[in-house]
């Protein structure tokens, strides 16, 4: 028996997709056809979204399974209410978790080495007085330790640093100091020398990095962005970059994207904006996340990636 898959991506993402999901299911064991339009609503037993495509009149799909997520963010969708009693996957895609770790990596090394003081001070003057410390004595804090946040900290271990981890439930992580709380929260700020921001969007998670929580970083902390723009005060954040408080920014998500072209972030000799290119679904390798979790929802099998909708991740 053949599954129907209803695609409710951009024109671009069906494009990607579209040839993608039958070859994938039946590696798995499943026969599926991905479709734009089903012939019958009642046949259409998962849909493929993505915030960026136009979701579908949910209760008009009477044997729906589950709505699986190719982006990993999902707070478009939490909230809707055709979606109770409906499973909603989140992506977990081993491109998008590698493209992540790479990201955080690249920026913390940078941060670390100071390359920045060589990269602007090509002015013919020698400056060898100052070496970068190990990384065995640099602290790097991580807001956020679901399955980017861990792989970020593994990596980071390996290379030496000493990591810091706080998230909504305590992780447990082999050699990173987890914590949880709003005493965790603080005390995994104070000890982040680099911070890493990669909290989902909830509105419990907004402004996380304000005025108050700022001002707990050590004096001239570095800030890398890659999770989601509501994160962060983006006033605080630019007064604590003018103070000093914050010695500089890293943000590749931001609240209005693209970024408008006025917008102080752009323009501050302290910010670095990248483009929201961190970490991107790649379709090659998210279709298997896929494909295994509509032979587990045709199984009867737990969903991988479940979204817990009461707590918006």
């Amino acid at each position: 028996m053949t599954t129907t898959v209803l695609m409710c991506l951009s024109p671009s993402e069906t494009a990607d997709y579209s040839d993608l999901i039958a070859p994938a299911c039946r590696e798995v064991g499943v026969e599926a056809r991905a479709v734009t339009v089903p012939d019958n609503p009642e046949d259409v037993e998962f849909v493929v979204a993505s915030p960026a495509g136009e979701l579908p009149d949910f209760s008009a799909l009477p044997n729906l399974k589950a709505v699986l997520s190719i982006w990993a963010g999902v707070e478009k969708f939490i909230g809707n209410p055709q979606l109770a009693g409906v499973p909603l996957c989140r992506m977990v895609d081993i491109g998008l978790t590698e493209a992540m770790r790479e990201y955080v990596t690249g920026h913390v090394m940078r941060y670390h080495l100071g390359m920045d003081a060589h990269f602007e001070g090509q002015d013919g003057v020698w400056r060898n007085d100052v070496l970068p410390p190990f990384a065995s004595s640099r602290s790097v804090g991580i807001l956020g330790m679901g399955a980017l946040g861990s792989a970020c900290a593994e990596q980071l271990l390996g290379i030496g640093f000493r990591v810091h981890g706080w998230s909504r439930r305590t992780a447990n992580v082999p050699g990173v100091t987890c914590r949880s709380g709003p005493e965790g929260l603080r005390e995994t700020l104070e000890a982040s020398e680099i911070l890493v921001t990669l909290l989902p969007d909830t509105p419990s998670t907004e402004n996380t990095l304000n005025a108050d929580t700022l001002a707990w970083l050590p004096k001239a902390a570095m800030i890398i962005n890659p999770g989601r723009g509501p994160l962060i005060d983006d006033e605080a954040l630019l007064a604590a970059l003018d103070s000093g408080q914050v010695g500089h920014a890293t943000l590749d998500v931001f609240r209005q994207e693209p970024l408008p072209v006025d917008h102080p972030y752009w323009a501050h000799s302290k910010v670095t904006v990248t483009p929201h290119i961190a970490a991107a679904t790649r379709p090659e390798t998210a279709v298997k996340t896929l494909a295994e979790n509509i032979r587990r929802g045709l199984a009867g099998e737990e969903l991988l990636y479940l979204v817990d909708l009461s707590a918006g991740y």
